[in-house]
Formats: C-alpha cells, sequence, structure tokens
C-alpha cells in the first residue's frame, strides 16, 4: 500500500469531495443507480495489526443490516433512513434480555462455557419450552410527546445528493430570519446521531461522519491566514449551484464555516473533539470498526490530535482556547482553560487511544496522548476541584510564594472567593470549577464540564458522587423549572458590563449568562447513569416533559428558575428535540450509556512524566490512594 502523508490525503481529499456529481461516498439508497455504481472508495481501508475483541454488534442492530459493516456478516434488510419505520425496536430487542447485553458490551466478566452433558441438556430443554410459553415482557408505548419528538427530529433532517447527512439546528416554521439556525452543527448533531443510533438507523450518522470528515481538509482562510489543517467546522450547510453560467443544470455543494462567518470570528475548538467521541459511539454501537480503520478516518484523527498536542508556551496540559470557542459562542468570560473544554479534550483523547491503528506511525502519537491524559486528569482533580473543604483552605491561602513546594501555587488571593459561594457550597459535595488561570480562578458552576468530566472519569469517583450530590442539594438553583442552568449563577450589574461587553442576549439569567439548557439533559442522564442514580434523571426528564411539548420545543429559558421561554429562543429547537429522546432511551436502555463512558484508567495515575521527583514529592501516588480507596 502506497503511503501517503497527512497533508497529502488531505488534499486529495479535498480535491475530490466537494461537487455532489464527484462525491466519494456510495450512496446506501440509492445502489442501483448509475452515480452509486461508478463511485469510487478514495481511502483504501487500512488493515487492522491485531483483532478486536470487542468488534461484536448490538443485537439490536444485527437485524438492521449495516451495509458497511462487512466484518459483521451479510446484510439482511436495509438501514432505515429518516423518516421511514425502522425495521426494528432496540427496546423490544433488548427488553428482559439484559445478561445478553452484559455479555456483549462485558464479554470479560463471563466465565468460558463448558460442554454441557446429557442432564445439562435435559434441563436446557426444559427450560427452553418453559421460555416458548412464557409470554414476551411488555415493550413500553411512546407518550405522545416522544411520537411528536420524532415526527420533528425527522422533519429536521436534511439530505445531501439523496442522502441523510445530518440535521439543523432548529426548524421554526414561524421564524422568517433564519441566520445560521439551517445550518448542520456538529456539535448540535451529537444527540440526533445517538438518536437514531440508538433507534437502528445508522446511515445518517455514519454519512455525517465522513462528510464532515472531507470538509476537515477545506482550505480556510480568515484575513490572509489559514488555521491548522485539522480544524472541524463548526457548521455546514448544502447549497445548490449552477453548473455552467447557462444555468442549464444544477448541483449540490456543503459550504462549510470554520468560524469565518461566525459571531467574533472564533474557531470551533469543540467540534473535532465531537467528532472523535461520536465516531466512537458510531462504531461500538454498530460494530463497524472497518469505519475507523480506514486511512482517511485515521488521518482525521491524527490531524485533530495534532492540533490539541502542539507544543506552545503554557505551562499547563490544559489546553488554551480564546472565548467563545465552544458551546459558549459568545464573549462570557470562559478565555483560558475553560472546564467544558478540558473534560471534553481528555475524553477525544480516551476515544482516539482507543481508535488509533498501533503501527510505527502512530506509536509517538499514542505516547503523547498517555503523558497527556496522565498530567490533564491529575491536574483537573488537584486544581480545579472544590468543596467546603478546599474553600476553606483557599480562604486562609499565603500569597506570593515563591518555591517549587508551594500550596498557592497560582498565586490566588483570598479575596477572590465570592461571597456567593460562601454560603452556596453545601457541606457535602462539590464540583470543578470553570476556569484556572495565574491569581485567576472562575468559581462559576458549569454544567456542562462537570457532566463530562464525570461520563469520561475525568474526575474521581468520589468527586463525580459530589458533583450529583450538589446537583440534588441545590436543584433549585440548578433545574427547578427547566433543566439545566448552563452555568450558576449569573453575572449581573457591572460585572455583566464588563466581562460580556454588555452583550444584550447574554442579560443575567438568559441564554449562555445562566440560562436553562433543556439539551443538557442527556448529558445529565449519562452521568447519572454511569454514577447508579438514575432517579435524579427520571426527576428531571419529568419536568421538562412537563412543558417541553406546549412551549414548542425552545432553545433555552430564562430566568433564576427558568420559568421563561428564552426572549431570543428559537422554537423547534433540533438538540432540545433529540436531547429529550435520548434521555427517554438511555434510562430504558441504561447498557447504551457505555458507547459515550470511560470507566477509571488507575495506569494513568501511574504515568507521571513531570521532573518534579528529584525536588518535591508528587502527589500522583496521593490521588491514586484516593481513587483506589
Amino acid at each position: 500500500m502506497n503511503v501517503q502523508s497527512p497533508m497529502g490525503l488531505a488534499a486529495a481529499a479535498a480535491a475530490a469531495v466537494r461537487p455532489c456529481r464527484h462525491r466519494l461516498l456510495s450512496s446506501a439508497t440509492a445502489a442501483g443507480t448509475a452515480t452509486s455504481a461508478t463511485a469510487t472508495t478514495l481511502f483504501p481501508r487500512c488493515p487492522h495489526p491485531y483483532l478486536h475483541t470487542h468488534g461484536r454488534r448490538l443485537p439490536f442492530l444485527a437485524s438492521a443490516g449495516s451495509q458497511h459493516a462487512s466484518q459483521t456478516g451479510p446484510a439482511t434488510t436495509p438501514t432505515p433512513i429518516p423518516g421511514s419505520v425502522p425495521t426494528t425496536d432496540p427496546r423490544a430487542a433488548v427488553s428482559g434480555n439484559l445478561p445478553f447485553f452484559d455479555r456483549v458490551l462485558f464479554p470479560d466478566t463471563f466465565p468460558v462455557e463448558t460442554p454441557p452433558t446429557g442432564e445439562d441438556d435435559a434441563a436446557a430443554a426444559a427450560m427452553q419450552a418453559d421460555e416458548e410459553v412464557a409470554p414476551a415482557p411488555p415493550v413500553r408505548e411512546e407518550s405522545d410527546t416522544e411520537r411528536e419528538a420524532w415526527r420533528l427530529l425527522r422533519r429536521a433532517v436534511v439530505s445531501y445528493c439523496g442522502e441523510p447527512v445530518g440535521t439543523v439546528a432548529a426548524e421554526d416554521p414561524e421564524c422568517t430570519e433564519t441566520l445560521n439556525y439551517d445550518q448542520v452543527f456538529i456539535r448540535d448533531f451529537v444527540p440526533s446521531a445517538l438518536a437514531f443510533l440508538m433507534r437502528g438507523e445508522t446511515e445518517i450518522v455514519r454519512n455525517f461522519l465522513l462528510h464532515t470528515l472531507q470538509l476537515q481538509s477545506w482550505e480556510k482562510t480568515v484575513d490572509c491566514y489559514s488555521p491548522g489543517q485539522g480544524l472541524m467546522p463548526a457548521s455546514f450547510k448544502i447549497r445548490t449551484v449552477p453548473l455552467d453560467d447557462n444555468n442549464e443544470g444544477f448541483e449540490e455543494v456543503l459550504d462549510p464555516d470554520f468560524g469565518e462567518s461566525a459571531i467574533g470570528r472564533v474557531a470551533p475548538v469543540d467540534s473535532g473533539l465531537w467528532w472523535i467521541i461520536l465516531l466512537r459511539a458510531y462504531c461500538k454501537i454498530t460494530g463497524d470498526y472497518a469505519l475507523q480503520e480506514r486511512v482517511d478516518v485515521q488521518t482525521g484523527i491524527k490531524l485533530i490530535l495534532s492540533l490539541c498536542l502542539s507544543d506552545g508556551f503554557d505551562m499547563f496540559p490544559t489546553l488554551l482556547v480564546t472565548d467563545g470557542s465552544c458551546m459558549i459562542d459568545r464573549r462570557m468570560g470562559i478565555h483560558g482553560h475553560p472546564l467544558e473544554i478540558q473534560a471534553l479534550f481528555y475524553s477525544a483523547l480516551r476515544c482516539s487511544r482507543e481508535m488509533l491503528v498501533m503501527n510505527d506511525g502512530s506509536k509517538n502519537l499514542i505516547r503523547a496522548i498517555n503523558n497527556r491524559l496522565s498530567a490533564l486528569s491529575f491536574h483537573i482533580r488537584e486544581y480545579y476541584w472544590v468543596d467546603m473543604k478546599k474553600i476553606n483552605e483557599i480562604y486562609r491561602y499565603k500569597t506570593e510564594e515563591y518555591s517549587h513546594d508551594a500550596t498557592n501555587k497560582f498565586n490566588i488571593y483570598p479575596e477572590q472567593i465570592p461571597s456567593w459561594l460562601v454560603d452556596w457550597i453545601p457541606e457535602k459535595g462539590g464540583y470543578l470549577i470553570g476556569n484556572l488561570q495565574p491569581a485567576h480562578m472562575d468559581f462559576r458552576f458549569f454544567s456542562l464540564g462537570n457532566l463530562w468530566a464525570i461520563a469520561s472519569s475525568l474526575t474521581t469517583p468520589k468527586q463525580a458522587e459530589g458533583i450529583l450530590s450538589l446537583i440534588e442539594e441545590k436543584w433549585d438553583d440548578l433545574v427547578a423549572n427547566m433543566p439545566l442552568k448552563i452555568c450558576y449563577p449569573a453575572m449581573e450589574d457591572d460585572e455583566w458590563r464588563i466581562i460580556t461587553g454588555s452583550d444584550p442576549k447574554n442579560t443575567p439569567w438568559s441564554y449562555h449568562n445562566g440560562g436553562s439548557w433543556p439539551t443538557l439533559l442527556w448529558q445529565f442522564t449519562l452521568a447519572c447513569i454511569k454514577m447508579g442514580r438514575p432517579e435524579l434523571a427520571r426527576r428531571a426528564i419529568a419536568v421538562a416533559e412537563e412543558r417541553l411539548s406546549d412551549d414548542k420545543w425552545p432553545e433555552y429559558y430564562d430566568t433564576r428558575s427558568g420559568r421563561f421561554i428564552g426572549k431570543q429562543s428559537r422554537s423547534y429547537q433540533t438538540w432540545t428535540i433529540a436531547g429529550f429522546l435520548t434521555s427517554k432511551m438511555l434510562l430504558e436502555n441504561p447498557e447504551l450509556a457505555s458507547i459515550l463512558t470511560c470507566d477509571e484508567d488507575l495506569e494513568l495515575l501511574e504515568g507521571c512524566s513531570c521532573c518534579l521527583s528529584k525536588r518535591s514529592r508528587c502527589s500522583r501516588r496521593v490521588i491514586k490512594s484516593k481513587v483506589v480507596g
């Protein structure tokens, strides 16, 4: 096989993929047409040097007959496209069969089966006879709200050359000013993708992953400057353009936005991280590991990681980003090392380590990933965590310490502790602060960062339990009438004017400044399932289900308790709809949470790559003892 450089692969993809008539993906819905018959794959399948022991497909997807997972056997039934009725119901397949799911997802936990004896055969025959007459467990009927949500989600699906490739941000028929809500956002599509995957409809997710991968290679220029090649777009739009000046023929093209059209012209740091997380989820639930082994996919992962792991002037293992580079895409004082980016970064590194093909060309990258994971987990757990004990410790900090063993390493002034926090922090529980820089701690509670830190095991198990305990204790502040506050508390008065620049959309308790975002419900559900607290998720879902349909599925809610629909909120926001459906499906099939979560990796705490051991005692062993204990 001819080995091409990442730059060469990216250039080839950029030159070949733009027009629909030269698309690289073979159509799953028009296999008999001339276009799909002549379509070729740009990149050959990369042979995997080792055998996947986890490459089996989940049982409800085996009957869906994915046309792309050739290693699992021949297809029997075509995968349904959005808008059609799915060929199989995953809930019916797994209902009453949780041990089988455990055997599929965790094969190492089951003993090897021995050949049965004659008595065993007789007993097995008797049990089989009993099972044949036993009634099948009932399947829960979808509520009216769920049926409406599925109808709206399918309405939001957009197609490129006859294939579904994503969902628009919002499909509000009453709104005449679309802005960029008619585009497919990478971060917004994640809950939609999960809903389709858990329903057995995988084609749209595969198409999305491959088309956005090909957009990664496009030339990006803002004021004569081009950002890194591994940058993923924030969104893309499907446009119809004429083939020539005579307008006799037209073609569809994908028009990506890498931030050059965004408010503030900020590059989307989180897009590539979400793409990696979704790729792992798709491969785990479908068993289509051939996708992640493709040379173009491997190259895409490496390009994203090359951007994230590049050397710079920073002294910390956290990613340094500008304001507005993630879900909070407006000026909100999160520049520096915001928790949301660090949690997604850690999760993407864990996912990449699983998916990268081990060979001579990837050894150094995997070594760099392990070193960064080790340093990042220690840094977040040690310095971002606050509870009553830690805040009291900061309250007694000495400042201006100059030594290698200083207690106040970041020279935090005790006067930075906000007055609201003193009375708000509960006796039990805690959370990860929003940001940490020299002489600055952002004590605001950011929901996405804390929840994804739980899902990815960036926190210790004890810290994860503490975060959920705090949410339960402060339910009226963080959930109230609509889950979930994007951050708490809101900035008000002079702080709002200085930090946001008097942003009229981020007024106190609105939008990103303390607004309530229903899409965060699925991430809250995921964290609750991982920590064995599904009752908290059910409670939050019940609160949301009472209002979302009547309120026309708004993007966000305003006021301190989330009573009002957001003053500039779009109706029929797709990730609000998909977040609700994903939450319901995760609660019904909690085994599927494993496609997104990561378990605690104690080996990371052994991989101390720092050189402090000769000068002072490294505290990672202390952290590990806390985890094990």
